[in-house]
């Protein structure tokens, strides 16, 4: 146990963010240090009938929850690593991301039908803009319904109002113990069609930067493996920017054949990300193998802005004030 009582774990309210602050609680017990819970609802929880892309992105799950942390209410701030903003611009001065202890399956389902199965001209309802547009790229007959709410209430969506399906995330399903209803079809989907977001399947956990026994309690549940790859993604996401509503998606998985010129060293990353124009007709992807996650986040990145022309996509503001590239809007589970 460490000389705090007890370290007081700020969470959003709803099921999915429970779950996931238990798991931090449990993880922590395990490695001798107690916990109590501070619920919080955020702009995101409360403004359900709002698109995300119309609530200004990143960070609408997450800043209520950090603000407890910074004002001392609570020691750590417990998220889904997927709606923490990526660009230092967009951190909370004085929180550090302190550890991410696991990830669990990253990728989406879709759920009322597969792909192919899907009839022709079929409506999918999903809020995000990155399902969206690769979704669109593999069935452009596919039309698309605005999608918020919980996890059940969003699988609730199947078959009412003419939606034949809704994507979410694996990791979710999973979490919340989902099981398909009798007779009902779903589909995981493959990364290489459906990258998933940045960081998503990742817990994540950020402390004050002075709380030394915060750090400390965190550090002992971190999963370097997770944290190493989650990084890779993260870095990806930071050098497109601050401020970008473009559909973007990345997936860092250990690289198993790597090449030789990698030698015995730490393992090779196998870094895919994806940007997309917001009307979708152009999906751009690059896939890279690397070393150093933080640079290869980086050189997948520049790829797809300098070399595939994704520069050419949109203009936004970067995190240097100049137009550049940014960070794509929230999205939920």
């Amino acid at each position: 146990m460490t000389d705090r009582a007890a370290l007081r774990l700020a969470t959003r309210g709803s099921p999915l963010a429970l779950w996931q602050a238990h798991r931090v609680a449990e993880l922590l017990e395990r490695a001798g240090t107690a916990s109590s819970f501070l619920v919080v609802e955020t702009e995101g929880d409360r403004r359900v009938d709002v698109p995300l892309e119309q609530l200004g992105g990143q960070g609408v799950f997450v800043k209520e929850v950090q603000a407890a942390v910074v004002r001392g209410d609570a020691d750590v701030a417990v998220h889904s690593a997927k709606d923490l903003p990526a660009s230092e611009a967009l951190g909370v001065p004085g929180l550090v991301l302190a550890c991410m202890p696991e990830r669990a399956d990253a990728r989406d389902v879709l759920v009322g039908a597969s792909v192919r199965t899907l009839p022709t001209g079929s409506t999918v309802a999903t809020g995000s803009a990155r399902r969206r547009v690769q979704l669109a790229d593999l069935r452009p007959d596919l039309t698309f319904a605005d999608l918020r709410g919980n996890l059940a209430s969003r699988l609730a969506s199947v078959g009412v109002g003419g939606v034949a399906a809704v994507v979410v995330a694996r990791a979710a399903l999973d979490r919340l113990g989902w099981s398909p209803p009798e007779g009902m079809e779903f589909e995981v989907l493959d990364p290489a069609a459906m990258l998933p977001q940045v960081g998503q399947g990742a817990l994540a956990a950020e402390c004050r930067v002075d709380d030394h026994v915060a750090r400390a309690a965190l550090a002992a549940i971190d999963d370097p493996a997770v944290h190493r790859l989650v990084g890779a993604e993260r870095a990806f996401l930071s050098e497109l920017g601050g401020g970008c509503t473009l559909p973007v998606g990345a997936h860092a998985v250990p690289a198993e054949e790597a090449p030789a010129r990698f030698g015995i060293g730490r393992a090779p990353i196998r870094l895919t990300g994806m940007l997309a124009g917001a009307d979708g007709q152009v999906v751009l992807r690059h896939e890279q193998i690397g070393e150093d996650g933080d640079a290869l986040g980086r050189a997948v990145a520049l790829f797809l802005l300098d070399d595939a022309g994704g520069r050419d996509l949109g203009e936004w503001a970067s995190p240097h004030g100049d137009r550049a590239s940014g960070s794509p809007s929230a999205e939920s589970s």
